[in-house]
């Protein structure tokens, strides 16, 4: 039998595998187009599961793809890896089209001119204007020693040695971490700065029943030093008001471990918190928790209805007492996977829900008090001067760091498939990842970014961006002729950040980063 089978060609084999396809295809029912179209049918399935490969490599312009088109990408890599980021021969942008913006430069650029100026010493020097706790007297203040820092994304959503890249990163960057809502896990612990971030799952600080343990957010902020403030997530732009489900078999004995959940059981993060019901009572929950740990607590939501957001800036007023800072997340989404009517559609893009909740409470007196934090696709020096113009105070971006590591857009996140081991706790696709020099990288991409965003500041006369004016941006609006300036557009005026120069800021007894 062996030797009659020896004597058969090879491509006997292959029509005799073909066959059996073909037969195995026509007796299914779950495919009609596999029934339909024997063995061909198959291309139709792997030509729709390479689509986004294939469009941004060979089909899209440069500027068309979205969430991020091929200039944007590419100028992030080439930021990473140190290299050449510029373009030639003026942009291929249409810069008349709707909400295309522009920075008003100054006659005369803001001049460096002490030799030992912070900046004259390290060209990406950009920490946090304002102080993340001064206003509400916390015991351990914090201001971030960089303006662009990691957004809250989880191990478990992305991978160990993603997760540890971006920790050494940020080390390297003097930026800080979130933790994402998945708990602290060692991936998180490389000697940077970390925001520790919980949403209603309460992971990492959670008892049996599921509900917040302020015992152990104690013990952890005890152990770990490291954790320099705390972030209560109420809702994210991929999916506002939407819970989930973490299934039993993706439970492993470390997320377990670090999550403080059962091994193969299902756990849900429902839409609401446990710990409070109301406005009055998150603000009495965010008090009890930066008295017991003394950081700084504040808050995460993408903005929708302001009715509840009123509420709160009354209290605040009243009162004296509230969140510490306020991250503002864009409806554009994230890389929290969603369903498309969620990710389209509910909560405000970032720049209409900033501007929203910033002018509730400009006009309630509060701005000064508040460290604003912008997450929203702001992984960009322009993205970021007009931010800054309409009052944010830091930025956290997470898929353009994502992209200083190594991701390619393949928009698979929630598969398990990520081809670049970031977002797949595939063991072989993570084997692909260097630790070591992803770090260098989404450092390098970090620090490039301050380096560009002060150079455009300068230029527009200033010496931090936080000086920035509404005035200093101008934006088209459809049905216009002539750009409109932020506060025509928006109709507010950004407070004014107090600001006495950059030595300030590094003598400046919270600063953050490696000391």
């Amino acid at each position: 039998m062996l030797d009659f089978l020896g004597t058969i060609s090879w491509w006997v084999w292959v029509l005799i595998a073909l066959a059996i396809v073909a037969i195995r295809d026509v007796l299914q029912k779950h495919h009609t187009i596999s029934h339909n179209f024997p063995i061909v049918g198959h291309l139709r399935y792997w030509l729709e599961s390479i689509g986004p490969e294939m469009r941004q490599y060979f089909v899209a312009n440069n500027r068309e793809e979205l969430p991020f088109n091929r200039i944007e990408r590419g100028w992030i890599y080439a930021s990473a890896k140190n290299e050449n980021n510029y373009e030639g021969f003026g942009t291929d942008r249409d810069i008349f089209q709707h909400q295309h913006f522009f920075v008003n430069n100054a006659m005369m650029p803001h001049e460096i001119k002490d030799e030992n100026h912070p900046n004259k010493i390290d060209k990406s020097f950009l920490p946090c204007a304002k102080v993340m706790g001064e206003f509400n007297k916390r015991r351990k203040p914090f201001r971030p020693a960089s303006i662009i820092n990691v957004s809250a994304m989880s191990f478990g959503s992305l991978s160990a040695k993603a997760v540890e890249s971006m920790n050494k990163g940020i080390k390297l960057a003097d930026a800080y971490h979130n933790t994402g809502e998945g708990g602290l896990s060692p991936y998180h612990s490389h000697g940077g700065d970390v925001v520790f971030h919980f949403g209603t799952g309460y992971f990492g600080v959670r008892n049996a029943d599921g509900g917040f343990s302020l015992e152990k957010l104690v013990e952890l902020v005890e152990k770990k030093p490291f954790i320099r403030a705390i972030e209560i997530k109420l809702s994210q732009g991929a999916k506002p008001g939407k819970g989930g489900v973490l299934p039993g078999a993706k439970i492993t004995q470390e997320i377990s471990e670090i999550r403080h959940v059962e091994i193969g059981k299902d756990v849900l993060s429902p839409p609401n918190h446990k710990a409070f019901s109301n406005v009055p009572e998150m603000v009495e929950f965010i008090e009890k928790i930066a008295e017991a740990t003394g950081l700084p607590v504040g808050i995460k939501a993408a903005i929708g209805k302001l009715d509840q957001w009123k509420e709160l800036a009354d209290i605040m007023q009243k009162t004296g007492k509230g969140p510490d800072f306020i991250t503002v997340d864009g409806g554009e989404g994230g890389t929290g996977a969603a369903p498309p009517s969620f990710a389209d559609h509910v909560s405000l893009p970032w720049v209409y829900g900033f501007s929203d909740l910033y002018k509730l409470f400009k006009d309630k007196g509060l701005s000064e008090r508040i460290v604003f934090v912008g997450s929203g696709k702001l992984g960009f020096p322009a993205k970021a001067a007009m931010a800054f113009a309409m009052g944010v105070d830091c930025i956290n971006v997470a898929r353009e760091s994502m992209m200083s590591i190594g991701c390619i857009q393949a928009q698979v996140c929630h598969t398990n498939r990520c081809p670049t081991g970031i977002a797949t706790q595939n063991k072989w696709l993570q084997n692909g990842i260097n630790p070591e020099l992803k770090a260098q990288r989404l450092a390098q991409y970090y620090k490039t970014f301050r380096k560009e965003l002060i150079e455009i500041t300068h230029a527009a006369g200033y010496e931090h961006p936080c000086q920035f004016k509404m005035t200093d941006i101008e934006i088209n609006i459809d049905g216009n002729d002539l750009a409109k300036d932020l506060s025509r557009t928006y109709m507010y005026e950004k407070t004014k950040v107090p600001f006495n120069g950059m030595q300030s800021l590094k003598d400046c007894k919270y600063l953050g980063g490696v000391k």
